[in-house]
Formats: structure tokens, sequence, C-alpha cells
């Protein structure tokens, strides 16, 4: 069984969710709330970060992008054209390009702290840094958020997907981190027509409609959120 350590609104979780359910991976799934810092899991990973995957007996696989690795590995040879892999290497190193980007860069700038300052607040104890958004740090994310929108506009707009003639990786990697963005109705879609486009193919996935179930109490998804016709 492959066992999955997530938080719904990680998005790196939400990636490995993805690509897992692309691969046809029956999955476990088991909520961690970092900030716990529960005991059983920093002994697999005491870095406490997500996500964490263990596949029957086999050692802890730590962070998105080992994990994705260890799928293609895994899986992805046998998967023929709906390989989340390029065959070539030059085309490999691209799709790793923008799951780094996607997965690092766009959490660091905008994504991770919408998700952080509106949502993980709600849950985390006061005494370890919840409570209210700041104000001036969404600022600086949604800012940031019509430049990262801009750059997947790009890359939509003069690809057939974003690392390629195939969805890859990288479209699943940049769709969860907008999903999480989008449940919380921060992504100004009507910025970027290509990027908008490309979501709504990738939105309308077989894979995405358990992301699209899920709800925060008391924070119902932005009206968009579940449409596909968005």
């Amino acid at each position: 069984m492959f066992t999955l350590f997530h938080h719904p609104f990680s998005h790196q979780s939400r990636f490995i969710r993805l690509a897992a359910a692309e691969y046809g991976i029956p999955t476990e799934y088991v909520v961690e709330r970092p900030w716990e810092r529960r005991d059983g899991f920093m002994l697999m990973n005491p870095a406490g970060t997500l996500p964490v995957a263990v596949e029957n007996d086999g050692p802890a696989l730590i962070g998105a992008l080992p994990i994705m690795e260890y799928l293609d590995e895994t899986r992805g040879f046998v998967a023929g054209d709906k390989r989340l892999m390029p065959n070539h290497p030059d085309a490999r190193a691209e799709v790793r390009r923008l799951v780094e980007w996607f997965s690092a860069k766009f959490d660091a700038e905008a994504v991770g702290y919408l998700v952080h300052e509106k949502l993980y607040k709600l849950e985390i104890p006061r005494d370890q840094g919840g409570g209210e958004p700041d104000s001036s740090i969404l600022r600086v994310a949604r800012a940031n958020m019509r430049n990262h929108l801009k750059y997947i506009g790009y890359l939509a707009a003069t690809r057939d997907w974003l690392a390629g003639p195939r969805m890859s990786f990288a479209d699943l990697a940049a769709a969860a981190a907008l999903s999480c963005a989008d449940y919380l109705g921060e992504v100004p879609w009507d910025a970027d027509e290509s990027a908008r486009s490309w979501y709504s193919r990738v939105k309308s996935r077989p894979s995405f409609r358990p992301l699209l179930m899920e709800k925060v109490l008391a924070m119902p998804p932005a009206p968009v959120y579940a449409d596909l016709d968005f």
C-alpha cells in the first residue's frame, strides 16, 4: 500500500495526490498538521515538512520532488503514453525545472503565504503563530500571484502543455498550487486567458475531482473553485 502523509491544502501534497491518481495508484491518505510536530511523524521526517510517503515496509520518501522521482521510476516506465516524465533528457530537465519552480518559488513568493495567512492560521494555536491574516503579507503575495500567472500563461500559450507537447508532472505541480489559491479566491483568472484555459483542462481531469470536493470548515470555497467551465 502506498501511504501519503499530507495536509489537504498543502499544494506539494496535492501535487503527489494528483500524480498518484494519474498513475492509478491505490493510496491511503493520512492528514498531518506539521505544526503539531507529532512524534511519529517527526521520526519519519525530522524536518517536519510535507508531503511524506511510505510504500509497504519501505523507507519514508520525503518531499514532493523525491516522491515524484520515485513514482516515475516505479510506475512511469510502464505507463506508456501516460507517463508524466518525458523520455528525452532535455525534456526531463525542463519538467524538473518547472516542478521546482512551482513547488518552491511559487510557494515562497505567493501560494505559501496565501494558504498560511488565510487558512493555516485558522488551525494553528495563537501561541504558535495562529490568528488573523497579515494584510501586508497578503498584499505582496497577491502581486506576486499575478506575475506567476503571467508566466504560466506564457508557457501555456507557447506550448501544448506547460513543459512541452504532453501533460507532465509540471502541469500537476502548477495546477496543485493554483488550486489552493483558487479555493481562497486568490487567483485573478481574468488577468490571463491562456493560463485560465490551461487550468480548465487540468481541472477537468478525473484525478482532480477529489481536490474539488474538499472544503474547510467555516470557509466555503470561492464560487469558481469547483466550476469546470469557469
